[in-house]
């Protein structure tokens, strides 16, 4: 696995256990957390289409469209690697967060 990639798991992994931690009552954090895709935000920035990113990463284009409006409530991993994939991105944060709820 080449550094870029292993960083980018490693930041993946950390927020994906913060949040099951979170989630199964484990931690003493004080909110409540969710899980936020930034699919608009990628599209912005990066000057694509939703369609355009459906295609780089081979993700339905439905699927990226409930991620964008917060619709879809699972999110599969692979998703994610596939639009960090597309758009060269190495750093899990610039595609989700966890913020409050």
């Amino acid at each position: 696995m080449l550094p870029k990639q292993a960083t980018f798991f490693a930041n993946f992994y950390l927020m994906i256990l913060i949040y099951v931690i979170n989630k199964k009552g484990l931690s003493t954090l004080p909110d409540e957390k969710k899980l936020v895709i930034h699919i608009r935000e990628l599209t912005q920035k990066y000057d694509i289409s939703l369609r355009e990113l459906s295609r780089r990463s081979d993700i339905d284009i439905a699927r990226l469209s409930e991620l964008a409006s917060g619709k879809r409530q699972r999110v599969n991993i692979d998703y994610i690697v596939r639009i960090a994939e597309a758009l060269n991105i190495s750093d899990i944060r610039e595609i989700l967060t966890l913020e409050d709820k």
